[in-house]
């Protein structure tokens, strides 16, 4: 029996407006190799700066991810020669990472599990290469970008474990406003190192580099570990080795042997200074650490929200930021947001914030649904009006009044539907439940769901009760 070890390092571009010790612009998808000055390709005399705006970025993810600050921030280059790098070396945390000794809780079949982060380190992001056929191409827009490198310890022994590592980080990071987390733009990008071992002994490992999915990090660990254990059961050696996944053959495939710390000549940075972290400097960037994921869950869970519907939400932060901020019934407004409203939006292309839906009016019509004043069918029926107008939530709903069946026009409906289904009255007193089910279905039907169903439900019970 073979066990697996992982470890993954995550590559993360920082929200920033200027690269990472440049002023050129951090914008993906520009016009290629637009988006960089002389201070990107090192020109002699020139000298690079640092941007402040991603140093409080990485301190926030450090926070974030429990880890401890070194309070003096320093630079190392990172040398080796490769088309994408204009410098023909990086800067990076070589020695002095921004944080250390971190950690993020997982749950995996309802069992916790604590997966530990060696370290977080600042470093630049190299140009975009493309390959074709006989050709490389090099967009050196994203040369300088910056970015956090996430480094774990091999605490991981399944591809199910690394997929949901790799979604809290995502979540946190996403929710810290710290980085979109785009996967398939590459602004989140997974190296993960597996070996296999038939004891606790570590295997050797290899690293399967710049995975753009979690999806694929999860199809690209077991399909290492299956090549890793055929090798070893044919007699081979596994060689420490530099591996990338193809998608479409589902292999990993071999790039280069495994390099080495040496091969890269750390030294210090000579054109960048240290600077000191400050209590005051922490203090600004934890208080603006808004409410994480862990705390929203809680706070959904408390108000009633389904779990399934708790997930949805956290997956949406747009959403989950909108909720956050009603004073009602927040399963009444949950169920609205994921459903017609969420629709809305998409078919629309708009962001919430940008529609008529202040949280005022959304207040209001979550508090008349929550006492019958009006019913699901009503906010339908006001749905394009209530996002698209400034139009008072009262005149939509008098502009709807034909299309509201009041109560004595109802317990006629249900008297007569009633009447018409003797045999769903003897099963109602048999103790069927089926008989409220079939019988609440034609009153919906009848009135065309233009009647509260808990009022409808409600009236229904008290008529078969007196039969």
């Amino acid at each position: 029996m073979y066990k697996t070890t992982v470890g993954i390092e995550v590559h993360c571009e920082l929200k920033t407006n200027s690269k990472m010790f440049s002023t050129s612009i951090n914008n993906y998808g520009g016009v290629a190799n637009t988006n960089i000055d002389l201070i990107d390709f090192a020109y002699p005399g020139v000298l690079p700066q640092i941007n402040m705006d991603a140093l409080k970025l990485a301190l926030k993810a450090a926070l974030l991810l429990n880890c401890t600050i070194n309070r003096n921030v320093t630079w190392d280059r990172k040398n080796y020669f490769y088309p994408d790098l204009p410098k023909g070396y990086q800067i990076t945390q070589a020695r002095y990472p921004i944080g250390i000794n971190g950690y993020v809780d997982i749950n995996i079949n309802d069992n916790v599990k604590r997966i530990r982060i060696h370290d977080i380190h600042i470093e630049e992001d190299t140009c975009k290469s493309t390959h074709g056929s006989n050709t490389s191409y090099l967009d050196y827009n994203r040369a300088g970008v910056p970015l956090i490198e996430i480094v774990s310890e091999a605490d991981m022994n399944s591809s199910e474990e690394a997929m949901a590592y790799l979604e809290k980080l995502r979540e946190l990071l996403i929710y810290g406003d710290i980085s979109d987390c785009k996967m398939e733009e590459g602004s989140m990008r997974a190296d993960v190192n597996v070996s296999v071992s038939e004891n606790d002994t570590l295997g050797t490992r290899t690293e399967t580099k710049n995975i753009g999915s979690i999806r694929n990090v999860g199809k690209a660990i077991l399909r290492e570990s299956l090549r890793q254990i055929e090798e070893i059961n044919k007699g081979n050696k596994i060689v420490e080795e530099t591996r990338r996944y193809d998608e479409k053959s589902d292999q990993t495939i071999l790039m280069r042997v495994k390099e080495t710390g040496n091969d890269y000549r750390y030294f210090p940075e000579p054109d960048l200074p240290e600077y000191n972290i400050s209590d005051e400097f922490i203090k600004e960037v934890n208080d603006s650490i808004t409410v994480t994921p862990y705390e929203r869950r809680k706070i959904y869970k408390e108000a009633g929200i389904k779990d399934i519907n708790i997930e949805k939400i956290i997956a949406n932060k747009e959403i989950s930021d909108y909720l956050l901020n009603l004073n009602c019934n927040l399963v009444i407004a949950s169920n609205l947001l994921l459903g017609d409203i969420i629709a809305y939006l998409n078919k629309n292309n708009v962001k919430l914030l940008d529609t008529h839906l202040t949280y005022d009016k959304m207040n209001e019509v979550v508090n008349k649904l929550n006492d019958n004043t009006i019913n699901n069918q009503i906010v339908k029926d006001i749905l394009d009006d209530l996002l698209g107008t400034d139009k008072d939530i009262n005149t939509l709903i008098n502009s709807k009044k034909d299309s509201i069946i009041d109560d004595s026009e109802l317990l006629d409906v249900i008297n007569i539907i009633v009447s018409n289904n003797p045999d769903s009255i003897k099963d109602y007193k048999d103790g069927r439940d089926r008989a409220v089910k079939y019988l609440m279905g034609l009153i919906m039907k009848e009135t065309k769901g233009k009647v509260n169903p808990s009022v409808a439900n409600k009236m229904l019970i008290e008529i078969l009760s007196s039969k």
